[in-house]
């Protein structure tokens, strides 16, 4: 799939709806988000930073910039979570999803805030991935994740997630999970637009 046009970026935006009322906003990330997205990093605890990158970092390496802002390109992407704060929209979670036609497979990883975990924003993140990654015709979807990190597993556990091993190493775990169903989990943006995405990136 090629990189997608800028121009539609701002109709693939999901709004939901969280456990305390507030709304939050998913979206892809766009230049002026990696200042503050690097700010998000930097501001994450040293556990939850490990366990988003399964090791230590603590800045935005330049190639992981340029992939981050290539929406659609190698059916890879990334989005943030937004909520609005004192009228001012704070990043509270990110996400990165890939897209693997070979075996309509789909993989993610994500992080929230630490402020923020306990609010419903990680659930709320994960099955509007689902959709998503659905709505590119991803019939699995998969993620690896560190045996010690409970607030993870815990997650995936409520949401339906099976646990098996991972095939990068002993100290992760993988949780998988059917996204058959996934056309009733809200993303209906994404969802309307995704098949037309070649013709209107191209």
């Amino acid at each position: 799939m090629p990189t997608i046009a800028p121009k539609i970026l701002h109709d693939l935006t999901d709004v939901l709806r969280l456990r305390n009322e507030q709304s939050l906003t998913v979206r892809f990330v766009e230049p002026e988000d990696i200042g503050p997205l690097s700010d998000y990093f930097h501001a994450l605890s040293r556990r939850s930073n490990y366990n988003r990158f399964l090791g230590a970092m603590h800045d935005l390496p330049e190639r992981e910039i340029v992939t981050i802002l290539a929406t659609g390109e190698a059916n890879r992407f990334a989005v943030i979570g937004e909520v609005d704060v004192d009228g001012v929209p704070r990043i509270v979670a990110e996400a990165r999803y890939a897209y693997h036609p070979q075996d309509d497979s789909a993989e993610f990883g994500l992080s929230v805030a630490d402020g923020w975990q306990g609010l419903g924003v990680g659930a709320a993140l994960l099955k509007n991935l689902e959709c998503r990654t659905a709505a590119l015709g991803a019939t699995r979807l998969v993620g690896d994740t560190l045996r010690n990190n409970d607030e993870m597993k815990g997650l995936a556990r409520k949401l339906g997630y099976a646990f098996t091993h991972s095939p990068y190493g002993w100290e992760l775990v993988r949780v998988q999970k059917p996204i058959y169903a996934a056309e009733e989990i809200p993303c209906v943006n994404w969802r309307e637009i995704a098949p037309s995405l070649d013709m209107a990136a191209g």
